[in-house]
């Protein structure tokens, strides 16, 4: 099958769900971000994508979601986000100090195991699951991590995260309801409700409404070009912070202008490029790593992500942070900000996007520091 064709594949199967979703009652309750990460996985793993697919996947991945990111906020009313900006803060601090006691605490257990790998292991982590994947390699690197061990804890990552990434979408919010307050949405007019039922097709567009989605696009695609030029002069460690936070910039401040927050159906199109990304990413997602990967790397990596997740959850509890802004929140660091809008679209909460994005981006600023002072400071204390 020839390159055209998987392009194709990934934007036209989006594109049907999205529409089968909106057809069929049950595929709804399932949700369209659920059935494209669980057709990716399939398609995936039953061996039929072609051997340079990767290419094509990584493109779409580099695309996808600094392109959705504008389309997503230039429809949010930042004034409503300033009322979360507390519990976010909380879940964001409480998600630290839980990845923080999670990561040492398998440190601990496997230090004897492990030897000095234990504590550079215990740092790569924390700087994963406050920041990301940019924040693992820059500590490896920091720290002098062995390429056996960084492959290992990558792979680890990559497939415990992916389940994590699973659970949230589809079974968490159900469980973590009896625990944690229900997300107040703002207000009680029609805006509010449908915020909570957050429509995600394109009922009702017609052909008038077209040019001004188009104009919203190319704003889109302009800023994604802002983003993507300013990389060309900072380090290659930060070239990721600074685009996103380039991106997340311009997308708010272009929600303050009225005309172009008021342009019909720019977070579908957002939304449509999310299940674009839903689909690729887990297309990219190889189970036979459960098998391939160091059974004690698996372990110490499932404890740093389960055991702050529980904990995360605790302190959640303890100070009333409601359960779409702890799941948003846990996402955007154990999975890092581009999922962020995959996990309100699961959610039906596009009010809480903007809390990720943020606190996810915070986490990629302080991920280095914690994550090399911790390490040092288990090393020093126990080794």
């Amino acid at each position: 099958m020839s390159t055209y064709f998987w392009i194709a594949f990934f934007i036209i199967v989006p594109i049907l769900i999205m529409h089968l979703c909106k057809k069929y009652a049950f595929l709804d309750k399932i949700g369209s971000v659920v059935l494209c990460y669980a057709a990716g996985i399939i398609i995936g793993n039953i061996h039929i994508l072609p051997a340079g697919i990767y290419k094509i996947q990584d493109t779409f991945l580099t695309l996808t979601i600094p392109i959705a990111l504008p389309l997503l906020f230039f429809s949010v009313d930042i004034k409503k986000w300033s009322r979360l900006a507390g519990k976010s803060t909380i879940s964001f601090f409480s998600a630290t100090i839980a990845v923080i006691i999670s990561s040492s605490t398998a440190f601990y257990l496997f230090k004897d195991t492990l030897g000095d790998a234990s504590y550079k292991v215990a740092g790569m982590l924390i700087g994963c699951y406050t920041g990301g994947t940019p924040n693992l390699a820059s500590i490896g690197t920091a720290l002098n991590v062995d390429p056996t061990t960084y492959i290992a804890v990558h792979a680890s990552d990559v497939v415990i995260t992916s389940f994590y990434l699973l659970l949230v979408i589809t079974v968490m919010k159900g469980i973590l309801s009896k625990f944690l307050p229900a997300f107040q949405f703002a207000g009680e007019d029609k805006e509010s409700v449908d915020n909570s039922g957050m429509q995600t097709d394109f009922t009702g567009f017609t052909r008038d409404k077209l040019l001004p989605l188009l104009a919203a696009l190319g704003i889109s695609l302009l800023i994604f070009g802002i983003g993507g030029g300013l990389t060309l002069l900072v380090p290659k460690s930060i070239q990721m912070v600074i685009a996103i936070l380039t991106i997340t910039t311009l997308g708010i401040l272009c929600s303050f202008i009225s005309r172009i927050r008021k342009i019909e159906y720019t977070f579908q199109l957002g939304y449509l490029v999310i299940l674009i990304f839903s689909l690729v990413v887990s297309s990219m997602a190889d189970l036979s790593k459960l098998l391939t990967t160091a059974p004690t790397m698996l372990i110490y990596v499932s404890i740093a992500v389960f055991l702050s997740a529980l904990i995360h959850i605790l302190l959640s509890a303890l100070f009333r942070v409601d359960t779409d802004t702890h799941l948003v929140t846990s996402i955007a660091l154990v999975n890092s900000p581009p999922f962020v809008p995959m996990v309100a679209a699961a959610l039906r909460n596009r009010e809480v996007i903007v809390s990720g994005v943020l606190t996810g981006i915070l986490g990629w600023v302080v991920g280095n520091y914690l994550g090399i002072s911790v390490a040092y400071a288990l090393k020093a204390i126990f080794l």
